[in-house]
């Protein structure tokens, strides 16, 4: 009876094929490939933890192979999500894969940048000092103000404004032999504040990079009445021109009468060479001859005169003009007829 235990317990090769063990366990390798199929890259040799799997060891210690039985409480797709989260990421990383690119975030109002054109220009008046004209009825500037904006959202709606303020509380006068601005006192009370928004505005942030923005049409007045949207400034007082993006939600207080609101949503630069000094007339000479020469404006002052400053042509044309002593009446008039025609008949 021993031997006959002994011969059965040591199985040839060919018979342990169809024992019992080597069914059970080419049932669990079948099993395997049918969750490789399902998504899963699992292999004999990973699950077991020495790189080998032994005849005893259950090929599948972190999966339930056994979706329908009572310990099972989800779907095939919540047990591999579950179980083999460090192989594939999280839950939501699997769900999110197929929503498709992102759109990329709003630009941001730091990214924005504002370039001065014709500075070259602007620099030149400065080192001179620059005087703008301003007059009841409003004058334009010379230069204007022109800028070039970049690192806008092109998707975004933006509003583009422009200010005048006061460099500092002083009112100044011109002193002709030293030809420059001192002092002369305190600065006159506030004007009120005037916004010049572009009516270019509202605009997309693509069309405002594509294109220079200008305020050629801004014009300055010392009328503190004005009604035509002009901006209010003082005579004889420095000032320091702002321009000013505004994006579209931080707009609801934008107004031409009252200051620029701030916030996030509003950057504002200004250039030291755009600050110029107001006046009724021009002061400095250097300053009238370089306007004339380089505003396209002054075309007939320029042709006034081959070799001369069209305003000094000006002067000479009315060098040697001098008014009536006194206006001439009915009565002069006769008299001068009659000396005439005594004249004629004593010759």
């Amino acid at each position: 009876m021993s031997e006959r235990r002994r011969s059965a317990v040591a199985l040839s090769s060919r018979a342990h094929a169809f024992s019992v063990e080597a069914l059970i366990g080419t049932n669990k390798k079948r099993k395997l490939r049918d969750w490789e199929d399902k998504g899963l890259d699992l292999s004999m040799e990973s699950l077991s933890p020495s790189g080998q799997l032994g005849e005893d060891e259950d090929p599948t210690p972190c999966l339930d192979l056994h979706p329908d039985s009572e310990q099972s409480t989800g779907s095939d797709t919540e047990v591999l999500a579950e179980r083999t989260s460090c192989s594939f990421g999280s839950h939501s990383d699997l769900t999110s894969g197929g929503s498709g690119p992102q759109p990329p975030p709003p630009s941001s109002m730091e990214e924005i940048q504002v370039e001065l054109q014709c500075a070259d220009l602007w620099k030149r008046f400065h080192d001179i000092g620059t005087e703008m004209i301003i007059t009841k009825a409003g004058r334009r500037m010379f230069p204007a103000m022109r800028v070039k904006i970049t690192g806008l959202d092109p998707h975004q709606q933006y509003y583009i404004a422009m200010d005048i303020v006061p460099v500092d509380n002083k009112r100044y006068r011109y002193v002709y032999h030293s030809s420059k601005w001192m002092v002369a006192g305190n600065a006159d009370s506030p004007v009120p504040p005037r916004v010049y928004i572009h009516p270019d505005s509202l605009a997309s942030g693509d069309t405002w990079m594509r294109q220079v923005v200008s305020f050629d049409k801004l014009k300055l007045t010392n009328n503190e009445l004005d009604d035509q949207g002009h901006i209010i400034l003082h005579s004889m007082h420095k000032y320091q021109p702002r321009v000013h993006v505004i994006r579209k939600d931080f707009s609801s207080d934008l107004s031409p009468t009252k200051p620029v609101p701030a916030g996030d949503g509003v950057k504002t630069f200004s250039f030291p060479e755009t600050v110029f000094t107001t006046v009724t007339a021009y002061q400095n000479q250097q300053i009238t001859r370089l306007k004339i020469d380089r505003n396209p404006f002054a075309k007939g002052f320029r042709d006034s005169g081959r070799n001369r400053t069209g305003l000094e042509a000006i002067m000479e044309t009315y060098a040697f003009w001098r008014p009536p002593v006194r206006t001439l009446t009915f009565e002069d008039f006769t008299t001068m007829q009659k000396q005439q025609g005594f004249s004629i008949y004593l010759n």
